[in-house]
């Protein structure tokens, strides 16, 4: 089973499951544990073969996404939650997505912090050029052009910084097996924007997410259950860049979900 860690606050409180992105782990979400612990119940995981998710009957083999969702899942049903709001920041809201479509009743909303669900032209080329290298390039030479691409600027250094960093604990043998994944990113993307669902979504973008905030844009003016809030001075990994604007937005979601179900519940 994966590592995970949890902060209950009560009973009667809602969870919150964070996802964190490929190369990172759940200590990304230091920023924003203190506010999220004064209002929900935290699960924290780590994606096999990241943080302390060493079990090597997960790692010695290939994987998918399901394979990863089925993951996340399991922790879930072994923890007997029944729904969650999720927040994921990059790759992991693509397996929040997949969660969704693999057993929607265990989430009640979802946060997409630098939301990947469309891949453009500089990304498509990023991912072929860097599955054609994967096994000649050492890993972290690789891994920190594809962090600076997607966190160019001064101000992303410490989100750009803490991914790299934590991506060391990563071997060659399982960034390879992460990197696989990429292909498999554009059908399921198409397969999720042709099968829409109906969960609260938030998405919360950096303002200089180039890569990606386009497309959430596009989406989110097509789809009635969306919102979008864009954060000014942030890059692709905003919970970092802007935490305490990010904890804001995403907490005042939640909390007015709640206030929301409370009502349709009179």
């Amino acid at each position: 089973m994966l590592y995970y860690k949890t902060y209950e606050l009560s009973t009667k409180q809602d969870w919150v499951v964070f996802i964190h992105g490929a190369g990172g782990s759940s200590s990304i979400w230091y920023k924003q544990l203190r506010e999220f612990k004064k209002h929900f119940n935290i699960l924290l995981i780590d994606l096999r073969g990241h943080g302390k998710s060493k079990d090597q009957k997960m790692l010695g083999k290939n994987y998918s996404f399901k394979d990863v969702s089925l993951d996340i899942l399991e922790v879930i049903n072994h923890l007997q939650i029944k729904s969650a709001h999720f927040i994921g920041i990059s790759l992991g809201t693509i397996l929040i997505r997949n969660i969704a479509e693999i057993d929607p009743t265990k989430i009640k909303s979802m946060v997409l912090g630098g939301a990947v669900i469309r891949l453009n032209t500089r990304v498509k080329t990023l991912i072929t050029l860097g599955n054609l290298g994967k096994k000649l390039i050492p890993y972290m030479w690789l891994y920190k052009f594809f962090a600076w691409c997607l966190m160019p600027k001064k101000r992303h250094v410490e989100s750009r910084l803490l991914f790299v960093n934590q991506a060391k604990k990563l071997c060659q043998k399982e960034f390879i097996k992460w990197f696989k994944l990429t292909t498999d990113v554009a059908p399921l993307l198409v397969h999720f924007e042709e099968n829409k669902i109906t969960t609260p979504t938030l998405y919360i973008m950096g303002k200089e997410d180039y890569m990606f905030l386009l497309p959430v844009e596009e989406t989110v003016k097509k789809s009635p259950n969306a919102k979008l809030e864009i954060i000014e001075d942030s890059g692709h990994v905003c919970n970092v860049d802007q935490p305490d604007k990010f904890n804001e937005i995403a907490i005042n979601f939640l909390t007015n979900f709640n206030e929301d179900k409370k009502t349709e519940a009179v």
